[in-house]
């Protein structure tokens, strides 16, 4: 029986996730496993997860679907659980679906594929859904406290509600003193194109580590200055892989993932983007 699984979202179009899981089978030698796109909004999401059959494995969810898919599981995971957001999905053999989220942990990996395991404080740059998973991950790793800064106090209440809820000291400040967070050993910035572009003159001369979770266009403005100070940079296909191995792995239960394999199939993936 050929395997299925696939990611979902609107817009979806762009995604990297069938570049990556394809990879994945193809050096694993999962000739029957396919893996493809669905644009998805959320009126659409329940019949679609009430449609699947058993050769189904397994889904990825970007947004805005991953806090409207929970309704529709069996069960969800602690890290799932708290930040209310479901990037996985597991279809057992007993026809269990079960929610995960692969971006806490992915970040974490990542960070410690750089050298990154342990920090005594932290800034995150933005406070969207990767900001709360950034936070959660965080929380790990981060044993002092975590600088969030913001364009609005509604913002800012939402970033300390989640570190409270995550166990993290989180302080606030306004995006006008973004520039600095650049000082801190961990900068994670969770922001859109351009957000991050005036702060490229403001990295300091000994940077940390920046990670940016961009990675189209890339390098950002913020990112190409901190390389060219010679700090140490994590971009958002270093994200996006790293949470996709833990998928593959759960999905296929072949451990460990590829994940040589699926980083430099991404990586000619964007390349050919910009050909």
């Amino acid at each position: 029986m050929i395997r299925r699984a696939a990611v979902l979202g609107s817009p979806i179009e762009h995604s990297l996730s069938p570049v990556l899981h394809r990879a994945a089978y193809q050096e694993l030698g999962l000739d029957d496993w396919s893996y493809d796109r669905f644009e998805i909004d959320e009126a659409a999401l329940p019949q679609f997860v009430e449609g699947l059959g058993p050769e189904w494995a397994g889904l990825s969810l970007t947004m805005p679907l991953k806090r409207a898919v929970i309704p529709l599981l069996d069960g969800i995971s602690d890290t799932a659980a708290s930040v209310e957001a479901v990037n996985t999905v597991v279809l057992t053999g007993d026809g269990r679906r079960v929610g995960d989220n692969t971006d806490i942990p992915g970040l974490i990996s990542a960070l410690r594929e750089r050298g990154v395991e342990k920090v005594e404080s932290a800034a995150v740059l933005g406070a969207g859904a990767t900001a709360s998973s950034a936070l959660a991950a965080l929380s790990r790793i981060c044993s002092g406290e975590v600088t969030a800064y913001v364009r609005s106090s509604a913002r800012a209440a939402e970033m300390r509600q989640w570190g409270e809820r995550l166990g993290v000291a989180v302080r606030t400040a306004d995006w006008s003193d973004a520039a600095r967070a650049l000082t801190a050993p961990l900068v994670i910035a969770t922001t859109p194109a351009g957000a991050t572009d005036e702060l490229a003159a403001a990295v300091p001369a000994t940077p940390g580590t920046l990670f940016d979770v961009l990675y189209d266009p890339w390098p950002t403005a913020l990112a190409a200055a901190w390389t060219q100070r010679g700090g140490n940079l994590l971009g958002g296909l270093d994200l996006l892989v790293h949470q996709a191995v833990l998928q593959v792995e759960q999905m296929t239960g072949r451990t460990p993932g590829p994940l040589a394999a699926m980083r430099a199939a991404g990586e000619a993936a964007l390349r050919g983007r910009h050909m």
